[in-house]
């Protein structure tokens, strides 16, 4: 197969994100079997299902982290099945994680301007040859972090150390991390886990306006509501294959999804 898409009209009519026939064994245990998605380009997309479902092994065959057994993926019209989880990344592809990781030691703006993506600094050579070059796009960066950070309004704590954040101000921060690598498409797994009522209506507001510049969501979340109001369409996985996909309410009352989460208690 080619290693684009067959374009159908504009680009901005193309997939971001594409999964054909996707395959992922660990020994003789199909984790994900054989799943074909898009992501339409613009949309927040719900990923839900039980747990042990699939889902966070799509996260990770999609992101990289993973290979596929079988399958391919495209990212933005390219063939990435083979590419490893940074060159993705290159090609707009976020992710954050359900418990999120920052550096505890160093403050928010220096986590977030780690996520920089091509800056002249990382080449040892540059910081003697072109200190000028290095210095401005340190500034840049810096003031790209400030405006990153005001979105996900933790402006107050710029300079704190990550270590003084709640739970739900670290998935915050995450967000403005992976904005700084410039993502076309994030994967956003679980922001509603162990985030109090306050915060989550910050992290749904702030999912909103990302949307709202343009940037395309696939997200992993069980609170079903958080769900409903973000995402006009909604896959859903059991036992490693997707089982179907529609609105939130269509799914709802499908009794294949009602038989995975309840089994003979439907």
């Amino acid at each position: 197969m080619s290693d684009k898409i067959e374009r159908q009209g504009e680009d901005a009519h193309m997939p971001v994100l594409t999964a054909r026939n996707v395959v992922r064994r660990f020994g003789g245990i199909a984790a994900v079997n054989d799943v074909s998605f898009d992501v339409r380009r613009g949309e927040i997309l719900g990923l839900i299902g039980p747990n042990g479902a699939g889902k966070t092994t799509m996260f990770d065959l999609l992101a990289g982290s993973v290979p596929a057994s079988s399958g391919e993926i495209f990212l933005n019209g390219a063939l990435v099945s083979s590419e490893a989880a940074h060159r993705r990344i290159g090609r707009g592809l976020g992710r954050t994680f359900q418990i999120p990781r920052p550096l505890p030691n160093l403050t928010l703006i220096e986590n977030v301007m780690l996520a920089a993506q091509g800056q002249a600094g990382e080449r040892l050579l540059a910081n003697f040859a072109m200190p000028w070059r290095v210095a401005a796009e340190e500034r840049a960066a810096q003031e790209k972090a400030e405006e990153l950070l005001g979105l996900v309004a933790l402006t107050r704590l710029a300079y704190e150390p990550a270590r003084v954040l709640s739970g739900g101000q670290r998935k915050l921060l995450e967000l403005a991390r992976v904005m700084m690598a410039d993502p076309s498409i994030i994967l956003l797994d679980e922001p509603a886990a162990g985030v109090n009522a306050t915060l989550l209506e910050v992290i749904i507001d702030r999912i909103r306006d990302i949307n709202a510049r343009g940037i395309t969501f696939l997200l992993i979340e069980h609170n079903i509501d958080m769900v409903t109001r973000l995402c006009n369409r909604v896959l859903v996985m059991a036992s490693g294959q997707l089982l179907c996909e529609g609105t939130a309410d269509e799914v709802a009352r499908d009794p294949r999804v009602i038989e995975a989460y309840l089994g003979g208690a439907a």
